[in-house]
């Protein structure tokens, strides 16, 4: 039996879910543990193109279970989008190979609603949410105010259960925002339109999981977003509102008496940011705007610019620390093709002192970034399938950041398809 998590070392987006599309063969289960549809995993394979929000990346493989954990909180009526649109395509999803924990908290129509008002009242200091709903309902899970998915299977017991809840929540939609209350019936109406179509995928899944681990299948976690976007130890709070940390793995799965073995963390070519706070190597103007369209860098669940930028080793040095990565996967090296010089930010100014430790969040906006220079290379680099198929400059690029973030490269990704790597 081995574990392995699948972690973004950065601020998402650095292309989890493609490693996960790749490697999701060898293994048993693939689970997602944390998080909602607030981001996206793209991934190119035989059946298309998909950008999955809850649904992990392992529906894809022949033979492998996936599963939505306790930890993740999950919007039935997108799910149920997100199914009907995998189907269309050809994907098999049925109860054998999709569970849900019974312990996954129900992401409500209010929640989305609360997200935008409190967005639009914190106006030019808001977060920058996808505006899913991700915060409120995270909020309510830790008030214990929310309602789980296993409480679909009692409809007398969620009637009343979810009456308690919207009377306290519309004092706040109602009160503090002035917004129009919700209805008891209305949010009945809607768990049964589409809870009722997920009821055959509700599982117990610690039960499951135990009897998996005791019959020795090997089971990868998927995360959502990157160490940088995490609760406690990303750039809070211009976080995400979960822990997208591989220690948090087996909790937010299912089972938390277990350990991870294998840590994958991914790390993009250069930097990508979707949403509000510090990005310090940040580019901007036409340099930018070149870099956003050769990369494609708009974000998979939202369609925003993806704010763009030269790699940040210091901020990918702790993420490689905090996920506690054994290999790293980097990700779009073939984006850098056609660069006479390669810039990276190798450290930041803080006061006129040079620093290479990530600070907290108070400081980082008085950070500037200390950038040098690179060899690049003019060949493409899309068609390379084996390390000897790179042209020397990638090779050294590859290696000055495995040095500097101190910890192996494994794979290099050279395009969006599921055979486009390198494994070295």
């Amino acid at each position: 039996m081995s574990n392995c998590a699948v972690v973004g070392i950065n601020w998402g987006d650095e292309g989890k879910g493609r490693m996960v599309d790749l490697i999701a063969k060898d293994y048993d289960i693939v689970i997602r543990y944390q998080g909602g549809n607030n981001a996206g995993h793209t991934i190119v394979n035989e059946y298309g193109k998909f950008a999955l929000h809850l649904i992990p990346s392992g529906i894809f493989s022949e033979g492998v279970v996936n599963v939505l954990g306790n930890g993740v909180v999950i919007d039935l009526e997108d799910l149920c989008r997100e199914i009907d649109n995998l189907r269309a395509h050809g994907i098999r999803i049925t109860p054998e190979n999709l569970k849900i924990s019974e312990r996954a908290t129900i992401v409500f129509p209010f929640h989305r609603a609360l997200d935008g008002l409190e967005e639009a009242r914190l106006k030019d200091q808001k977060y920058g949410s996808t505006l899913r709903g991700i915060a409120p309902v995270y909020s309510d899970k830790y008030q214990k105010k929310t309602v789980m998915l296993g409480e679909l299977l009692y409809p007398e017991h969620l009637k009343a259960h979810l009456a308690s809840i919207l009377e306290w929540k519309n004092l706040i939609i109602h009160n503090v925002y002035g917004a129009e209350p919700y209805k008891l019936e209305d949010m009945l109406a809607w768990c049964e339109e589409f809870g009722g179509k997920l009821r055959p995928f509700l599982c117990d899944v610690p039960k499951y999981l135990y009897e998996a681990e005791r019959a020795g299948k090997n089971i990868m976690f998927e995360a959502q977003l990157g160490a940088l976007r995490d609760i406690d130890f990303g750039i809070f709070p211009y976080t995400s509102s979960s822990s997208s940390i591989a220690g948090y793995a087996c909790v937010g799965a299912g089972m938390p008496g277990s350990h991870v073995d294998r840590t994958v963390g991914i790390v993009k070519a250069y930097s990508t940011c979707v949403g509000e706070g510090p990005f310090t190597a940040e580019w901007f103007g036409e340099e930018a705007e070149n870099l956003r369209e050769k990369g494609g860098e708009y974000g998979a669940s939202t369609g925003r610019p993806r704010r763009v930028g030269p790699i940040d080793l210091v901020a990918t040095r702790y993420g490689v620390q905090m996920q506690g990565a054994t290999e790293v996967a980097l990700t779009k090296l073939d984006v850098l093709s056609d660069y006479d010089e390669i810039e990276v930010c190798t450290a930041y100014t803080l006061n006129c002192k040079k620093i290479d430790t990530f600070p907290t969040t108070a400081l980082l906006n008085e950070c500037k970034p200390v950038l040098e220079t690179v060899k690049g290379w003019h060949t493409d680099i899309s068609k390379c399938r084996k390390k000897k198929d790179l042209p020397k400059e990638a090779l050294d690029y590859i290696k000055y950041l495995e040095n500097a973030c101190e910890c192996k490269i494994k794979y290099v990704s050279v395009g969006p398809e599921r055979e486009a790597y390198v494994k070295l």
